[in-house]
């Protein structure tokens, strides 16, 4: 027996697929959505081969089109009956320091973090007030407690704009919703494959979605995952002074 739909974004590689893996193990039938629909296929095939009674329903989706995420999360909600959770999770990790000629870079990564958000949070909810239930999972950043420089700056831009969405839609109050919102760090993802594998803090993606789920799965309002060593970094993030904030990211 289920113990419930998810559909998550973002679901071809990384921390999507990592998730839908580990989500899958829970006994929760999975909407998948991702561009690229081949390395799904595979997964899917994965998740039936070690939970053959799971339900996985596969979407082509590019979350800087619009229309097509308002088609998407309804199809998949005709399909399932219900969609009880979505994970924002789609990303893009493109960027470069302001004025050195990278507007190109840094608008597809806000097009795609920000505002692709918005179009699913903005599915999501259609959904989830129709139901009257649901819990929508913002996957954000540690970067967004703080600004960041050079090429992080529009990513941790996006990423506190996301967290500021989630705030406003518990500050709203509706009825059976719950919302979390997960701040990763260091985690080992296609997004950052290119970043050294010394790398301070960094985690393979397995351990670190399993931080992720376990917070999900327990609807915490705001998590930093893995706790150690990010719940006590995020508390200084938000105290230091930039100066010295530059030496902790």
């Amino acid at each position: 027996m289920s113990k419930g739909t998810i559909l998550i974004t973002g679901a071809s590689a990384g921390l999507g697929a990592e998730m839908a893996r580990q989500f899958a193990t829970l006994g929760y039938d999975l909407g998948l959505c991702a561009r690229r629909t081949e390395k799904m296929v595979a997964l899917k095939d994965e998740i039936a081969a070690a939970h053959p009674d799971r339900r996985v329903v596969l979407k082509a989706l590019d979350v800087t089109d619009d229309e097509a995420v308002f088609r998407v999360f309804k199809e998949l909600a005709a399909e399932f009956g219900t969609v009880d959770r979505v994970i924002v999770n789609a990303g893009l990790g493109k960027g470069a320091a302001l004025g050195k000629g990278r507007f190109d870079a840094n608008r597809q990564t806000a097009m795609t973090n920000f505002v692709g958000a918005l179009a699913q949070s903005e599915a999501a909810m259609e959904i989830f007030r129709e139901q009257g239930r649901g819990h929508l999972v913002m996957i954000s950043s540690m970067s967004a407690l703080r600004g960041m420089r050079k090429a992080m700056t529009v990513y941790a831009a996006t990423k506190a704009g996301v967290a500021a969405i989630a705030e406003g839609l518990r500050s709203e109050r509706v009825p059976g919703l719950d919302v979390s919102v997960v701040y990763p760090g260091y985690i080992r993802s296609e997004m950052n494959e290119h970043v050294a594998q010394k790398t301070r803090f960094m985690v393979d993606t397995e351990t670190g979605v399993r931080s992720m789920v376990a917070a999900i799965e327990k609807r915490r309002v705001r998590a930093y995952v893995p706790a150690w060593p990010w719940v006590p970094i995020g508390f200084l993030m938000k105290r230091l002074p930039l100066s010295v904030v530059r030496k902790l990211t």
